[in-house]
């Protein structure tokens, strides 16, 4: 059974969403990210995917504070990415709360640091982060598009030991208009014993129920929920 995985992306420490990445779209859902959170696991959920925005744009971690908070006072177990960029931030991540983190950008920009961090902390800890445009991966918020192409980009670091990848389509994120199910299908066929996250574009429990029949192991979603198209309640069936 798919594995539901809501996500909270914080920008100025509240709870937003972004439409295909930009951040002029911006939409304050909640002041409070915590409670938010703890909405979620009352509700039975388990897992929790956390975007700092502001990071994402920037060099390094920002709202590390408000994933401290959500990990003190939930017993969620959460993945953490935006702004991880360094040592550091990593380290930040994980002191704060996190207990596995999305790289992406560095993924892309510094394959020997990612590498590093593949090694010493482990294929369970380490998600890469895959987020497609154009069949194109961009970084930075999503801001630039680099010139590698998904699937050589998923094959050169399925062979160092990535088991885990949450890949977004940039076109469909935040437009509830569907996720791409045939892309997904084709990283699983090609991948077939890769954890695959899908990301982008849930509008409805449908979608949910499309990509569970497709075999996908989890998916990210967020604005369905937010915009009342899911409720928590309707998930009951696959938690």
């Amino acid at each position: 059974m798919i594995e539901l995985i809501p996500a909270i992306d914080i920008i100025d420490g509240k709870c937003v969403r972004l439409s295909q990445g930009d951040y002029g779209s911006k939409k304050v859902y909640n002041e409070n990210p915590v409670e938010v959170a703890k909405d979620f696991e009352a509700h039975g959920i388990r897992r929790l995917h956390i975007v700092d925005l502001d990071g994402a744009a920037s060099h390094h971690i920002i709202n590390y504070k408000i994933l401290d908070q959500i990990a003190g006072h939930t017993s969620l177990i959460i993945d953490f990415g935006g702004g991880i960029k360094s040592d550091e931030d990593l380290v930040i991540a994980f002191e704060n709360g996190a207990q596995m983190a999305t790289i992406g950008s560095v993924a892309v920009k510094d394959p020997e640091l990612f590498n590093s961090w593949l090694t010493r902390y482990g294929s369970e800890k380490i998600i890469l982060g895959a987020d497609v445009k154009d069949n194109r991966i961009a970084v930075n918020g999503w801001k630039e598009e680099s010139p590698m192409e998904l699937m050589p980009f998923l094959k050169s670091y399925t062979e160092k030991g990535v088991t885990k990848v949450l890949c977004t389509d940039i076109s469909c994120d935040g437009m509830l208009e569907g996720p791409s199910i045939p892309l997904y299908k084709d990283i699983i066929t090609e991948f077939p014993d890769l954890h695959l996250i899908a990301s982008g574009g849930v509008s409805s429990l449908d979608d949910i129920r499309k990509l569970d029949e497709a075999g996908i192991p989890a998916v990210v979603f967020g604005k369905a929920l937010y915009e009342g198209r899911i409720s928590l309640k309707d998930l009951v069936c696959y938690l």
